[in-house]
């Protein structure tokens, strides 16, 4: 059994669980999922990994609750366990120190590019970081993207907090005012991620984007 240490509330249907592991959070990467299984008749649910503290032994996930299963989590408090936490799963993502590099997270896709963000900024690169949401009340990790990212800034469709509209707003203002840029990681919805490589296409950049589904 893993027992949930921390749960917080993002918004209507998002949510985070922190997850005692000890054995996944010592092998997790970024780019890695796991599988979660709440009982014995519950479904099996992938879920990308969004932080992990070794010294702790803890594995944080971001969830939006779309089904039956996982509204069942969201109702879990904290303290309580969950049967399967299966993992670290997938191929971690391939990242190497740029010069420059810049990160943008829109809406869910804010929580599996944190990693991303702070192995670059681990391994000497200069981070610009872009976040995304519909509005200031559905925002999250702000003081997380704060404290690994060189530059940092933040979109909001209504303008109820930093640039009003997407992040492609944003990321055209930071293309324009850099011009040594080596590569841009972009995670969020699929309209997003091409719109995101619509503008760096031209520009020679390149280019990651997630196609989990």
């Amino acid at each position: 059994m893993y027992q949930i240490i921390k749960r917080e509330q993002f918004g209507p249907v998002t949510f985070l669980w922190e997850v005692m592991a000890p054995d996944v959070a010592q092998a997790c990467q970024p780019g890695h999922f796991v599988m979660v299984r709440v009982d014995e008749t519950g479904e099996r649910i992938p879920l990308t990994v969004a932080d992990y503290d070794r010294e702790k032994g803890t594995v944080t996930v971001v969830v939006q609750a779309v089904g039956k299963t996982t509204f069942q989590m969201m109702d879990l408090p904290e303290g309580s366990h969950i049967l399967d936490f299966i993992g670290p799963l997938g191929v971690a993502s391939h990242l190497e120190k740029r010069n420059k590099v810049v990160l943008v997270g829109g809406g869910l896709g804010v929580a599996p590019v944190f990693p991303q963000l702070r192995r670059h900024k681990e391994l000497g690169s200069y981070t610009i970081s872009i976040i995304g949401f519909r509005s200031k009340d559905l925002m999250f990790w702000e003081d997380r993207f704060a404290r690994y990212s060189d530059e940092f800034r933040v979109a909001t469709d209504d303008g109820s907090y930093g640039t009003k509209g997407f992040v492609t707003v944003v990321l055209d203002q930071v293309l324009k005012e850099h011009k040594d840029i080596e590569e841009v990681i972009a995670i969020g919805p699929l309209p997003m991620m091409k719109a995101c490589s619509e503008m760096t296409r031209p520009l020679g950049i390149k280019t990651m984007v997630s196609l989990n589904s």
